[in-house]
């Protein structure tokens, strides 16, 4: 076999598998050489490879530089047989004339191989090559085991792709965004707990202010309960009664702007006819008073106070206008509490009360037809007064039922049930009328005595009188009506009676001179008879 310059057999011919899987032409240059070879070293010469040894597909090893053996794969622990070395990058005819490299550096069939760079023969053993092996797209042709460094590339696991940097960027990112969701809803939740705790114990450290309505106006509409106390408390005074027989107190209101004040008799019974009356208006200001009439029959009384200036009366209104379940307003100073206000409504008209009788001799027994309210009244609520929705007076507060007592001037100590008594203001005004104007009242008659023994139904005519007289009296209004001793009185004006003080209740529910309508029953005989009311001077 032809031998090189140096004495260095050519390379046997290898049959690798190209990256296409084709098997290449005797001859073909390998991918990446240069066009020129260097002569080939003469310092010692490359024994041939048997032609035995080289793998049916595989590519002769490159020596290690310098003509050393390569070391051992690291991976693997095979180690890498020597092969012809590769040309120079710049090599050059040898003298003597070989022939010239392949135009990629592969030595022509038949010319003598390349030589070694530093001229150092390469070890005789042939190289085995790897089964699957590529060329590499540098230069110089190599194998899988040339400078094979199994930690220069990143480990994988088999058929999984290797991410690139672009990819990597992204996940970062996709971790960065969903890192920040995390704890986005991480914190909401946290503050979501932090905040009802804070709005339902008031914060950390904070002093509690609770939640309040704003200022608001005044004023209230008239027709409502606020709207008529506002309207009528300046009439109304509270009066301190003292005296030999006792003190009290009680509740009154303005008539007029001359200083008269309309109260019960009972508040002011306990001054006598020396005793003192302090008024205390709803302002505060206080001036004395003094009586200008009352009457006991109709538990009505009347003072006055003199040098105020700037007094506020109360508009009176009528009570035959009063209606069961009107609304009412009472006003008074129950147990000494000025200014208090109830409310209520008209539970009853006409109810026939008495009141008083603590004399014994019926001289202070008072004979109300009286309006019911369960506006609540105390003791110290008589005399004031019992307003209607527009603020107008209906009626005197007088006489209250007690759960542990009978119907009696309020001036007791039992509390209200919700039964109180006011005297109607028509009732009112005309014995007022008159107490100013003459300081007595006068009360309708019908000239007869009253049995207050019988127990039947209706008012029977005594047989005699209680001074031992006639039960009729002579030319008055019930001898000319043609009423007899024994005679029962079951009705007035159609109304039926029950009993002796609820006629007399009845009669003094009129004005003197008012013609009556009676129904009277004689022998079991029922008849009518029609009388004017005759006057009587009031004590």
């Amino acid at each position: 076999m032809p031998t090189s310059a140096h004495g260095t057999p050519p390379a046997a011919p290898v049959h690798s598998t190209p990256p296409g899987g084709g098997t290449p032409h005797p001859g073909t240059p390998a991918p990446g050489t240069h066009t020129q070879a260097m002569p080939a070293p003469t310092a010692s010469a490359h024994t041939p490879p048997p032609h035995d040894a080289v793998p049916p597909h595989g590519n002769p090893a490159h020596a290690g530089a310098h003509g050393v053996p390569a070391q051992p794969n690291p991976g693997t622990g095979t180690p890498a047989a020597a092969g012809p070395p590769p040309s120079h990058i710049h090599g050059t005819p040898a003298p003597g004339g070989p022939a010239p490299a392949h135009p990629h550096g592969t030595p022509a069939p038949g010319a003598p191989g390349p030589a070694h760079p530093h001229n150092t023969p390469a070890p005789s053993a042939p190289a085995p090559t790897h089964p699957h092996s590529t060329p590499t797209p540098s230069g110089t042709p190599t194998t899988p085991w040339q400078r094979y460094d199994p930690w220069s590339a990143p480990l994988q696991q088999t058929g999984a792709a290797v991410e690139t940097q672009r990819e990597r960027r992204r996940r970062g990112r996709q971790f960065v965004v969903l890192g920040a969701v995390v704890i986005a809803l991480v914190a909401g939740g946290i503050g979501g707990v932090v905040g009802a705790y804070l709005e339902r114990e008031g914060g950390i450290g904070s002093d509690i202010e609770l939640p309040q309505a704003g200022s608001e106006s005044e004023k209230r509409p008239k027709d409502s309960v606020a709207g008529i106390a506002a309207s009528a408390l300046p009439g109304v005074v509270t009066l301190h009664v003292r005296g030999d027989d006792g003190a009290g107190t009680g509740t009154g209101f303005v008539l007029d702007g001359k200083g008269h004040i309309l109260t019960n008799n009972h508040v002011v019974e306990p001054a006598g006819t020396g005793g003192e009356i302090t008024v205390t208006f709803s302002g505060g200001e206080t001036a004395s008073a003094k009586v200008i009439g009352r009457d006991a029959g109709y538990d009505l009384a009347v003072v006055k106070v003199s040098g105020v200036r700037g007094l506020k009366p109360l508009p009176l209104g009528n009570s035959e206008n009063v209606q069961v379940g009107d609304p009412v307003v009472a006003i008074g100073a129950p147990f000494d509490l000025a200014n208090t206000v109830t409310s209520g409504i008209i539970s009853a008209k006409e109810r026939p009360i008495t009141a008083g009788g603590e004399k014994g001799d019926g001289s202070d027994v008072s004979y109300v037809n009286a309006l019911q309210t369960d506006a609540p009244i105390n003791p110290g609520n008589s005399g004031g007064p019992l307003v209607d929705a527009k603020a107008r007076v209906i009626g005197i507060n007088s006489a209250i039922r007690s759960a542990d007592s009978g119907s009696a001037p309020e001036g007791g100590q039992s509390g209200s049930i919700g039964l109180g008594f006011a005297i109607p203001i028509n009732q009112g005004k005309r014995v007022a009328e008159e107490l100013i104007n003459t300081g007595r009242a006068t009360h309708p008659v019908i000239g007869v005595t009253i049995d207050k023994q019988f127990t039947g139904d209706g008012a029977r005519i005594a047989r005699k009188s209680q001074s031992g007289g006639p039960a009729v009296n002579r030319g008055g209004p019930g001898a000319k009506a043609g009423l007899k001793p024994g005679d029962v009185i079951t009705a007035v004006d159609g109304q039926r009676v029950h009993s002796g003080d609820e006629l007399i209740v009845k009669v003094r529910a009129h004005r003197p001179k008012d013609r009556l309508e009676l129904t009277v029953e004689r022998d079991g005989d029922e008849r009518k008879v029609t009388l004017v009311l005759g006057t009587a001077s009031g004590q």
